[in-house]
């Protein structure tokens, strides 16, 4: 059929298609995703979804070959990912993993056009010193630490919050929008991470009183739905009671519901609440509730249940005789 005898919907129909052929095609990005566990892998297919060119590295080959099954490149070395992306993002489980994950990839020399994300949650320090070792070498580094869970991965609705430069949060902008909802500039490199850990220490405490306070409502013989119901229309509703509440049965999609598997670890919650203790001393700020949330799920950690999410801390609330 010619332009000529197409009729005006349809004539309007296929001119929006190919739009919006045009700007995909125009915005995709050759994007390096180092750590695909259970936050990177969802972000990566996030990115593969919105038209993006994905080279992944993890240790675990079924995460690469689930990512490659989806259009992604695999790569043996991040050094090669790197010098291949436009933008690298990094999700790791701590501080040393980074640091020498970061070192591995830009011995080498980097691209001075790539941009490296860090969405890890590290110490503000360790930020700062990366930023300085990566802008030495003519690219350029910010943190971009997220909230919002698995879930929030899962269905690209997480927050980032951006430590760098105005230019620079304006130039990762729209490849934070693909896995996120909210992508908020905190500040100076750095500051991501600041928000980041002083969000994780206030989303431990929370989690260890909903903990307590539904093991005392069920002990008592309410029902665990029926005071859900009630925490989460009064004043104690807060993320852990709503949309991750830690009793089995409650938030169909919570961890809770099978067997405290995936999700969030325990020993991640407790790295992110030591990190926060290091910057309330070197900032000479008390957090007695952050402190003590700090020795449960160390306490958690010690008992084997480091792997589990971090909602399994109710289990330590239910046993008869619980001391730190």
């Amino acid at each position: 059929m010619s332009l000529r005898v197409m009729s005006p919907a349809l004539l309007n129909a296929w001119s929006q298609t190919l739009v919006r052929a045009m700007s995909t095609q125009g915005g995709s990005k050759n994007i390096g995703f180092v750590g695909l566990g259970n936050m990177g892998a969802n972000m990566a297919n996030n990115l593969i979804k919105a038209g993006h060119k994905l080279h992944v590295f993890d240790i675990s080959k079924p995460a690469c070959d689930g990512l490659a099954a989806k259009g992604a490149t695999v790569y043996s070395k991040t050094a090669e990912l790197a010098k291949n992306s436009d933008f690298v993002i990094t999700m790791l489980p701590n501080n040393a993993i980074v640091e020498s994950s970061y070192e591995e990839m830009t011995a080498d020399g980097v691209n001075k056009n790539t941009i490296f994300i860090d969405s890890s949650t590290i110490s503000p320090e360790l930020v700062q010193s990366l930023q300085k070792k990566i802008s030495a070498k003519g690219a350029r580094f910010i943190d971009a630490p997220v909230s919002g869970g698995v879930p929030g991965a899962e269905q690209a609705t997480l927050t980032f919050m951006v430590g760098g430069t105005e230019a620079e949060y304006n130039a990762v902008k729209a490849v934070l929008e693909c896995m996120g909802k909210k992508i908020t500039h905190c500040g100076v490199y750095g500051m991501g991470q600041a928000a980041k850990l002083c969000n994780n220490m206030m989303l431990g405490i929370a989690m260890i009183g909903v903990s307590e306070a539904m093991n005392l409502a069920i002990r008592q013989g309410l029902d665990a739905q029926v005071f859900a119901d009630i925490i989460n229309s009064s004043t104690g509703r807060c993320w852990s009671s709503e949309v991750y509440n830690p009793v089995p049965g409650i938030c169909p999609t919570a961890p809770a519901n099978k067997d405290y598997a995936g999700g969030f670890s325990s020993a991640l919650i407790n790295k992110d609440l030591g990190l926060a203790a290091g910057v309330a001393k070197s900032t000479n700020t008390p957090i007695p509730l952050g402190s003590l949330a700090g020795k449960v799920y160390t306490k958690l950690v010690e008992e084997g249940l480091g792997n589990k999410d971090f909602s399994v801390v109710y289990d330590l609330m239910k046993k008869e005789k619980f001391s730190l």
